[in-house]
């Protein structure tokens, strides 16, 4: 068999077909709700050495449970990452600059990152849950008012990456010759996590890319990446879609309730509200088990895992594709993915 193939294939590929290499990047999310921060550290260099495109991870500063689970820093880790790698584009997915952060900040940090990796950051920004705010002692209000304190962050956080200084006062936020003097190296794209049509359209309309989480394929693509993509060409705006999918990677149920241990809670009633991860660990050990883990793509082997994506990269049309998985062996599941996966999916995007 010719190395470009495997020992499974799934391409369907004929005998010493080259697997081409597509436009759509693949990413690796790395949990910070799941490892600590060193650990992930050593996970994205090895996602970089194994062949990812891209290396995200979350800000939290709660994580969904409390007995199973890690919260650190992630804006200091992406300055530790930076430095580990020299390809890899660096995101978050995400961060929220509403609350706990004024948007200003996150221009700051997202400028500092971008020169830290010579340019490889990309700024992946959400609307939150509270349990990354009340346990702080902000409020965490309804979409309305969450998508307006949106709207006036991406004017401070676009000006100031543009290198402007700004004199404003909006409703929630101030700013007063604010200025970055370590601006990024280039121009740095907003990226927002979307959901449901209407934070896809104010995506469109105020964002450089979106970033949504794929159940339903056909689903996603009616109501958050078309409405997306019509309001950004609206505005003659050229768009970028990543497309999530989580995944456990399980020899059997035993195996995929321990790979969850610390997402677990992520599937518990309430989880935007919550403000303590031992309210979401009750309310997730008090459900079935199976219930939890049918809220999941569980697959068997690598041959289904691609198989799980396969829709995001052939039939969503996404950019990007950020592969997030679970499992009880992170390292050896990255470097197997990098191997057998990635190539594949590849194939297919092509």
């Amino acid at each position: 068999m010719p190395e470009s193939c495997h020992s499974w294939c799934l391409t369907g590929c004929r005998p010493h077909r080259p697997h081409r290499v597509a436009r759509v990047k693949l990413a690796w999310l790395c949990s910070h709700e799941s490892y600590q921060p060193e650990a992930l550290v050593q996970h994205a260099v090895l996602a970089e050495q194994s062949g990812f495109d891209v290396v995200t991870g979350a800000d939290h500063f709660h994580p969904w449970v409390d007995d199973a689970s890690a919260a650190s820093f992630v804006w200091t880790w992406f300055g530790a990452v930076a430095q580990a790698t020299t390809r890899v584009q660096l995101a978050p997915s995400v961060t929220t600059p509403l609350f706990r952060y004024h948007p200003g900040l996150i221009a700051q940090a997202a400028a500092t990152v971008d020169r830290l990796s010579n340019g490889r950051f990309i700024l992946g920004v959400g609307t939150g849950e509270a349990i990354n705010e009340a346990p702080l002692g902000y409020e965490f209000p309804g979409y309305t008012e969450r998508i307006a304190r949106m709207r006036e962050a991406l004017v401070i956080m676009h000006g100031l990456l543009a290198g402007e200084k700004l004199d404003l006062q909006g409703e929630y936020y101030t700013a007063r010759t604010a200025k970055l003097y370590s601006p990024p190296i280039g121009r740095v794209p907003v990226w927002m996590a979307a959901g449901g049509p209407k934070s896809a359209t104010f995506a469109g309309e105020n964002c450089e890319g979106l970033i949504t989480s794929v159940k339903d394929p056909d689903e996603t693509v009616a109501k958050v990446i078309s409405p997306y993509r019509e309001a950004a060409a609206a505005r003659g705006a050229d768009t970028t879609v990543m497309a999530t999918r989580w995944v456990v990677l399980a020899g059997d149920d035993d195996e995929a309730w321990e790979a969850l241990a610390a997402m677990r809670g992520l599937r518990a009633p309430g989880r935007l509200e919550v403000a303590d991860p031992a309210v979401l660990r009750e309310r997730a050990d008090a459900m079935d088990r199976q219930e939890i883990l049918s809220k999941y793509t569980i697959v068997r082997d690598l041959e289904q895992l691609a198989e799980a994506y396969r829709p995001l990269v052939r039939d969503v049309g996404a950019d990007y594709v950020a592969i997030q998985v679970a499992s009880t062996d992170p390292v050896t599941t990255i470097q197997k993915v990098g191997a057998e996966v990635l190539p594949a999916l590849r194939d297919w995007a092509a």
